[in-house]
């Protein structure tokens, strides 16, 4: 497996610290692994072949929240609309709180009383863009999100809520949008980004259950959840997601993210594994 150190990356004791800490995902058992850290001022290092384009799973609803918001800012409707289970609204799907179960149609919980994490709430945030702008989502999705921000090797194939394709390079991109935003507004990127509906307990999928189980419009917050795939050195305020594919993406606060795609479907190893490979790329960037 190949890396690479930007020229304008830190010394070379700290490029090979991080290209060490990168090469862990060669230890993952994967039949394919790349990954890639970056920081405000673009990125440090990578490993692997940063081009392949593998599906992402829930790294997705990233880029779908997205698409949500911005269709928010243009007028197609509005966060406190109704939308879902009975006084659930599109603010509560975002952020997972509609009472969707995690697959299909059942509500298992009153909207606003549980987190539980639903692949149905954001297929039907996406039919509802469809519904209120006559454009097909994967159509919105890539001609508000994933040609403005040049993610050309990115690809919706299905459920907006887990088949997207993409690539190391391009969501080096992504992680730039949810650094310094420039699809929506700032005001809009800090809310996607902040805690929605704080207190409410759920359960992080093969985590267990979290008392609470933060989340903003899109990503995940780190906040206390121990243990935490993002590591015990992620921040409260650490942004990101994982995906059932073997996929994983984080930002700290300081700017400083990392992306990492496989193609090991999620399990024990990503339990694992996971916390010590973020650390790693962490204590590495310094």
């Amino acid at each position: 497996m190949s890396h690479r150190v930007p020229v304008g990356a830190p010394g070379p004791e700290s490029a090979g610290a991080l290209a060490r800490a990168l090469a862990a995902v060669d230890s993952w058992g994967a039949g394919f692994a790349a990954c890639a850290a970056s920081g405000p001022d673009g990125v440090l290092a990578t490993h692997g072949d940063t081009n392949r384009v593998v599906r992402v799973a829930s790294l997705t609803k990233l880029v779908t929240a997205r698409a949500v918001l911005l269709a928010v800012e243009e007028g197609a409707f509005a966060l406190a609309d109704p939308l879902g289970p009975p006084g659930s609204t599109v603010a509560h799907l975002l952020c997972h709180a509609g009472g969707y179960d995690f697959d299909g149609g059942a509500v298992l919980s009153e909207p606003g009383t549980r987190r539980i994490y639903s692949n149905t709430g954001y297929e039907v945030l996406a039919a509802h863009v469809e519904a209120t702008t006559a454009i097909t989502f994967a159509d919105y999705m890539a001609e508000g999100v994933l040609d403005p921000l040049g993610m050309s090797a990115t690809e919706l194939r299905g459920s907006a809520a887990k088949d997207m394709h993409s690539n190391v390079d391009d969501l080096l991109r992504l992680l730039g949008e949810y650094r310094n935003p420039t699809v929506v507004a700032p005001g809009t990127a800090e809310a996607a980004r902040s805690v929605q509906m704080p207190g409410l307990d759920g359960v992080l999928p093969g985590w267990g259950v979290q008392r609470p189980c933060d989340w903003g419009y899109g990503p995940e917050l780190r906040g206390t959840k121990s243990p935490h795939w993002t590591g015990s050195t992620a921040g409260a305020d650490t942004l990101g997601h994982f995906g059932g594919s073997g996929t994983l993406m984080w930002l700290d606060r300081s700017g400083v993210g990392c992306v990492a795609l496989s193609d090991r479907e999620f399990g024990e190893w990503s339990v694992a594994l996971w916390p010590g490979f973020s650390d790693g790329v962490r204590i590495a960037v310094g």
